[in-house]
């Protein structure tokens, strides 16, 4: 094989690669190396490797350093960078020394990849801290929220949460409680929907002992068991219209009583309500009480589904593999930018709570520190992003600025990955597909 044969393999290799002399001095930067790092071959060679990448383990316990203390080789080494534009990178990165036919050290090289932009971490600039809220996000609908939370918490207003199955309603619910004066007190939740419609009564407002065939014993209901803390109604869309008009009754007069009781018992508890469904249209075909409705939507919050906030999934993925590696004691580190393409393009009908039980399948499955597609569930009954509604065909196309990430994220599903017909289908050019989809973090 001539030197230009490998020249030419170096050059068109899928993975970052450069080599350094004993003084960590750059001698050859490959074209994929540049692509990641913004930096061209031209201005690196020649350069000390730590002024180009700026990681964080540069100076303390660098791979490449101990490749050539040691003869070692590193795998696999996760590594802090800046690219050229400043933009946090994480790096995937192998290393091993370089020797001559003496044995003597010529140097390292290094191959790398990117796994994505931004921290790994379970809490993101721009996000609150998961383990006080359980909620994961940096999208604006859930900054959003994010920003309210604290006024929200702070008043003593009824709240209705709305949101599909799946999207946080009852995480959202605690990180009210947790946040508000009523943090000490208990948090009692229940779900209207999973009551039989004759016991649901028994446990919202307790009975007394007889006060029906086997009440035994006097029973404390839910109502009750909430003093001084949260009472969570979760699907209160299923309640039935007689047991609306006594919720309602208790919420104006704060006060009720046990089944087959008659002494008055204080309400001593906030009531955060929620559904999937959509209370305005059953309120205005009668199935929901009106009064009822503006009662417990004092201040309405709304969780997005996971579809209409794409940009989060990368950083739930990273919560959850940080939970399942403490669960399953392994040491997953990253996934494969093409699972991160594909769960990104993905419509998610069952939301976070999908994609959570997709992460933790690749868990019982997975080796090594990287999740790669083939450790995913089945999802050929996947349903794909429709168009966003501002796409139009290539041909009556003018504003070809206007096009999102969610946008490129559609046109390359709808082609099948295929970036040539992507961009035609979105009116640009195969480079100009490709520089959006670096901008946008797609590749």
């Amino acid at each position: 094989m001539s030197c230009f044969d490998y020249e030419t393999i170096f050059a068109t290799l899928p993975e970052g690669v450069f080599t350094i002399d004993p003084q960590f001095r750059i001698t050859s930067f490959n074209r994929m190396a540049a692509d990641i790092t913004g930096f061209n071959t031209r201005e690196v060679v020649g350069q000390k490797c730590w002024d180009v990448f700026r990681s964080d383990r540069c100076r303390k316990n660098c791979p490449l350093g101990h490749a050539m203390e040691t003869g070692e080789t590193r795998m696999d080494q996760e590594i802090n960078t800046f690219n050229r534009r400043g933009e946090r990178q994480i790096l995937l990165v192998n290393v091993g020394v370089m020797r001559n036919d003496e044995g003597r050290v010529l140097g390292a090289i290094e191959t790398f990849r990117s796994i994505r932009k931004g921290p790994i971490t379970p809490t993101h600039e721009g996000a609150w801290d998961h383990r006080i809220t359980g909620l994961v996000g940096r999208s604006p609908s859930m900054r959003m929220i994010f920003s309210r939370l604290t006024d929200v918490a702070s008043s003593e207003a009824n709240v209705l949460i709305s949101g599909e199955s799946g999207t946080g309603k009852e995480l959202l619910a605690r990180a009210v409680h947790r946040l508000s004066a009523h943090r000490k007190g208990p948090f009692v939740a229940v779900n209207c929907a999973a009551l039989a419609e004759s016991l649901l009564e028994s446990e919202l407002f307790g009975h007394e002992k007889g006060a029906f065939t086997g009440a035994e014993r006097t029973k404390p209901g839910r109502f009750e068991m909430a003093k001084d803390g949260t009472l969570f109604l979760d699907e209160i869309g299923e309640m039935k219209p007689e047991l609306q008009v006594k919720l309602l009754r208790i919420i104006e007069q704060r006060e009720f009583e046990r089944v087959g009781g008659t002494q008055p018992i204080r309400l001593d508890a906030r009531i955060i309500s929620a559904t999937n469904q959509d209370l305005n249209l059953a309120r205005s075909e009668g199935r929901f009480r009106e009064d009822l409705y503006y009662r417990l939507r004092t201040v309405p919050l709304h969780l997005p589904p996971l579809r209409e906030r794409p940009e989060d999934i990368p950083l739930l993925m990273d919560h959850f593999i940080h939970q399942f590696n403490q669960k399953y004691n392994k040491r997953v580190r990253s996934v494969d930018p093409k699972v991160v393409q594909r769960l990104t393009a993905y419509s998610w009908p069952g939301n976070v709570r999908e994609l959570e039980r997709c992460i933790e399948h690749a868990f019982v499955f997975v080796k090594g520190p990287v999740i790669f597609a083939h450790y995913l569930p089945d999802m050929e009954d996947q349903i794909h992003l429709p168009p966003p509604s501002h796409l139009l065909p290539a041909s009556s196309r003018t504003d070809k600025t206007a096009i999102t990430k969610a946008t490129m994220i559609w046109a390359l599903n709808k082609c099948n990955g295929r970036r040539q017909e992507a961009a035609a289908l979105l009116g640009i050019s195969r480079t100009s597909m490709w520089r959006r989809m670096k901008e946008a973090a797609l590749i």
